[in-house]
């Protein structure tokens, strides 16, 4: 009898096996490997990283990419999260349980700065807002939380990107369309790369008027548990009310709200 996962009914069957070698423990293994991983990966690395027999490991690639829980890095045969694994991962972070105290910090740090601020996350090669609080004045951008930016002209996207490692980011830059946005949108990857090194030193992204005209943003990190960035805080400020120095000048209260925010991420592998 082949040992072999031909489709859904198998898949649930074998699934159904309660050891920690059911395909069901192996599928979130697989899940978990890649999602960690800063590269795309083969099922050979997969099974080396996870010390489970290849032909188990591919089966079960296989079947996930079937179904969009996993895709192949275009021109390799090396496999990536799909895009129906990276919207869970997106509507776990916007409904999550601490979303309500998260809100409420945003909420809070709004009422200080009188300017709109976000939380961010790492979507693909994109940013998405996770929370977001409008300010009370009649001069604002409306981004509902779930909206996708750039991630290389915003200030929340270049902070991500100044954190990758160097093959990853690049990676990220040569598979995009870089769009000129306004007048002072970098689209030349060595200038944006020279840029990254600068936001990385100092710990906190700056986009002016890079991705829309007559706006500053600012962007400091959240960490995890593992100190890893795993979303970001960001502000925006229109240059009619507030010049440069004024908008950096919020960075320390940004720091503040970020390491708040961090703390209901304790209990969360995000």
């Amino acid at each position: 009898m082949k040992n072999k996962i031909t489709g859904y009914d198998e898949f649930i069957r074998e699934s159904t096996n309660s050891s920690k070698d059911s395909a069901i423990t192996r599928a979130i293994e697989i899940l978990f490997a890649l999602s960690s991983s800063p590269e795309p990966l083969s099922a050979i690395g997969v099974s080396e990283k996870l010390k489970i027999p290849k032909a188990s490991i591919h089966r079960l690639m296989v079947h996930l990419e079937s179904i969009g829980i996993l895709e192949r890095e275009p021109g390799s045969k090396k496999f990536i999260t799909g895009q129906r694994l990276n919207n869970l991962a997106i509507e776990t972070l916007i409904n999550s349980p601490n979303k309500s105290i998260r809100h409420s910090i945003l909420e809070a740090l709004v009422s200080d700065l009188r300017e709109t601020c976000n939380i961010t996350a790492l979507a693909g090669n994109k940013v998405i807002y996770i929370d977001r609080v409008e300010s009370q004045w009649p001069l604002r951008i409306h981004l509902q939380p779930g909206s996708i930016v750039p991630i290389y002209c915003g200030a929340s996207g270049k902070l991500f990107l100044s954190y990758m490692p160097a093959q990853q980011r690049r990676r990220i830059l040569n598979s995009i369309t870089l769009v000129k946005y306004t007048e002072h949108t970098i689209i030349n990857i060595e200038k944006i790369e020279k840029e990254l090194k600068k936001i990385r030193s100092q710990n906190y992204g700056l986009d002016i008027e890079e991705f829309m005209q007559g706006l500053i943003g600012i962007a400091v990190p959240i960490f995890n548990r593992n100190n890893k960035i795993c979303g970001t805080v960001s502000i925006h400020i229109p240059t009619v009310r507030h010049d440069l120095s004024e908008a950096i000048a919020c960075i320390p209260r940004l720091r503040i709200a970020a390491q708040k925010i961090s703390q209901t991420f304790s209990r969360e592998d995000i």
